[in-house]
């Protein structure tokens, strides 16, 4: 599998909503939505941001973290899925634990608007609705390009 990471750099400033890639064991190749507070341009490749559903340990606000710039990426564009929802092995995002994370659709619950979804990293099947997932993009060469593993 590809790494999550993006290949390209680019230079994001104050305010800018972004996607962090979490590299923490257990979080790995989940993405989280942030707001760059700072470009701390005298250290080359740092970012401070402020993330949009992550909690400070304490709970009093929202998290803050430094960041390096390979671990960061824009916001993906919304790609509406066709009247037939998601097909049999797209690869898509579902939205839990407050971050998106890379799974496969391995099965349309019948009658329903749930999906299951494989999570090869962690060897486990989820089923969610479809409200709670999107297609699966990769930053890759500074465009987004729909992921194929």
């Amino acid at each position: 599998m590809r790494s999550p990471l993006p290949l390209k750099k680019m230079e994001f400033e104050r305010g800018d909503k972004v996607e962090v890639c979490s590299q923490e064991d257990g979080f790995l190749g989940s993405y989280y939505e942030a707001r760059i507070i700072s470009n701390l341009r005298n250290k080359r490749g740092l970012y401070v941001v402020q993330y949009k559903n992550l909690l400070e340990d304490d709970e009093s606000g929202p998290l803050i973290e430094t960041v390096y710039s390979k671990e960061i990426r824009p916001l993906p564009p919304n790609i509406t899925n066709n009247t037939d929802g998601f097909s049999l092995f797209d690869w898509v995002d579902a939205f839990d634990n407050d971050g998106w994370w890379v799974g496969r659709i391995t099965e349309r619950k019948p009658d329903s608007d749930y999906y299951t979804v494989y999570f090869a990293y962690f060897g486990v099947e989820i089923a969610y609705p479809v409200s709670t997932l999107r297609i699966h993009q990769e930053w890759f060469k500074g465009k987004w390009v729909k992921a194929k593993f």
